[in-house]
């Protein structure tokens, strides 16, 4: 077997990529992904040059989205505009350019490794370090795509609770180490692969061990709704109706407990500031006390020449979270900020709009950025505490370390979405991601999504209660606590930097060794 991997390097790098996926949900089999790092790490180390470094980490990235992100063609089936078999092509051309990121990260290990190192050893050192760098570059750059970092795969281990201090891009670098442990233990080099191993043993003691944060007593109340209403019928007119009385359905009869309500996202086809008869059917809803948290478009429009007369044309969108009192008043409003490119807005509209491409979510206005993370405050009621609460929309939860504002930190985050897009892998990797946020901050997450997977999530990123996908209910429970900020969530990504700058320090220290 070790032959023919040497014999056609590439093919290795493709399928160990591809079956690399597999450590993410839904299958969750990590130690196939340290297994498969393994092989990376045994490929660059046998690359003859700089172009193959490149290449077989640019191939095992292929491989890696290709999988990974199966779900996104899943998309292209609600867009009649647009062929349903080009969703296919699009995951292949994403991969395509996001096997960059892993690309540069095996050359430059390789590079530092010749010029500076020269040992096994440091090889892995560098390899962790350029690896946080490239996830942190993909995660960035033109706008980008923090989807499936590769500390995602430690969620089942107990280790992932390192992000309280090192966070997401921190525990990819995790893996490399465990990763290269394997290579080692394989050569019975077995003193510096417990070294290597040695810190996520530790870690995942800990997350094993760490103590979930209680639930206080008089902790507020909350619903979250789960209407299972699919892509299909969200835009429909004839199911207007239908749709809105699930929700209500599900919401419960108001009683003298006040509660929090919370709702998907995009949940009702209404501009709650232009339309008093909606704010008034949803304060109907409520108990004296209780407030809904809905999802739901804030529009704009200009005015425009229309046949000699001027007439308001739709010009932009927010995609927000309003809070509805049972006065029927709106008490604050949060825009998403990280949009969804081709999802929320088409980049350059007007060329490619020419050419028969559109955005997913249908509408011929793009949608605007709102300002980004903020805390919007929920006026006490009937004995319930006012309360601070953050907004991250959808996709907005999977960028590390810009989720919460730290200045006016909030009690909870509050993620709704809109995952009946994204198929059967979808949904469930969308939830392992928030989870990794609930560690990093410290702070509990509640989602609510039309389809599954809502669930309340504690501060320690784990799962109290759960909808599973293509169910209709709710969830009720105890708002969990907060823990005090963590060391991730005073410093943020300076973390990872740091990290990286550690990592860099003992490669280099190793090159008068005798590893």
């Amino acid at each position: 077997m070790q032959n023919a991997f040497a014999r056609h390097p590439k093919v290795a790098a493709l399928l160990a990529g591809f079956l690399s996926a597999t450590g993410f949900e839904p299958l969750r089999l990590w130690p196939v992904a340290l297994a498969c790092l393994a092989l990376l790490i045994l490929l660059i180390e046998r690359a003859p040059d700089r172009r193959a470094a490149f290449a077989r980490g640019w191939l095992f990235g292929v491989g890696h989205f290709t999988l990974g992100l199966n779900w996104i063609a899943h998309a292209f089936t609600f867009q009649d505009s647009m062929p349903h078999w080009f969703g296919y092509g699009a995951v292949l051309l994403l991969s395509l350019y996001l096997a960059v990121y892993p690309g540069l990260a095996t050359l430059a290990a390789w590079w530092l490794n010749r010029r500076i190192g020269g040992k096994p050893l440091s090889l892995l050192l560098f390899f962790a370090a350029t690896w946080i760098a490239a996830e942190y570059l993909r995660a960035t750059l033109f706008t980008g795509f923090a989807w499936n970092p590769l500390g995602v795969t430690l969620l089942p281990t107990g280790a992932a609770i390192a992000a309280t201090i090192i966070g997401t891009y921190g525990l990819g670098a995790l893996a490399i180490l465990a990763a290269g442990a394997i290579l080692l233990a394989a050569r019975r080099q077995f003193r510096p692969a417990i070294a290597l191993l040695a810190p996520l043993l530790l870690f995942a003691l800990w997350g094993h061990l760490a103590p979930a944060p209680a639930t206080p007593e008089g902790a507020p109340r909350i619903r979250v709704v789960q209407p299972n209403i699919g892509q299909d019928e969200k835009y429909s007119v004839e199911a207007e109706y239908r749709n809105f009385n699930k929700l209500r359905t599900l919401s419960g009869q108001p009683r003298p407990a006040p509660r929090l309500i919370f709702w998907p996202e995009a949940a009702i086809p209404a501009y709650l500031d232009l339309e008093p008869d909606w704010r008034a059917r949803l304060a109907g809803l409520l108990g004296p006390g209780d407030l809904l948290l809905t999802g739901g478009d804030k529009v704009y429009f200009k005015p425009v020449e229309q046949d000699g007369a001027l007439v308001n044309k739709l010009a932009g969108a927010n995609n927000s979270v309003w809070i509805v009192t049972p006065k029927a008043t709106l008490a604050g409003r949060y825009d998403k900020s990280h949009l969804v490119p081709y999802g929320e807005y088409l980049p350059m509209r007007n060329i490619l709009e020419p050419i028969g491409l559109s955005r997913l979510v249908p509408g011929d206005a793009d949608f605007w950025p709102g300002p980004g993370a903020r805390s919007l405050t929920l006026p006490a009621t009937l004995g319930r505490p006012e309360l601070k609460m953050g907004v991250q929309i959808c996709y907005e939860i999977i960028f590390s370390g810009h989720v919460i504002d730290a200045k006016n930190r909030p009690a909870f985050l509050f993620n709704p979405s809109n995952d009946a897009w994204f198929g059967s892998w979808g949904p469930v990797q969308h939830l392992a991601q928030a989870r990794l946020r609930a560690l990093e901050e410290g702070v509990p997450i509640i989602r609510s999504t039309p389809t599954g997977v809502s669930a309340i999530i504690d501060a320690r990123g784990r799962v109290v209660r759960a909808l599973g996908l293509n169910r209709a209910g709710y969830l009720d429970g105890g708002l969990p606590s907060a823990l005090p900020p963590t060391v991730f969530a005073i410093v943020g990504n300076w973390a990872a930097l740091g990290l990286i700058i550690l990592l860099l320090g003992l490669a280099i220290a190793l090159r008068r060794g005798k590893s």
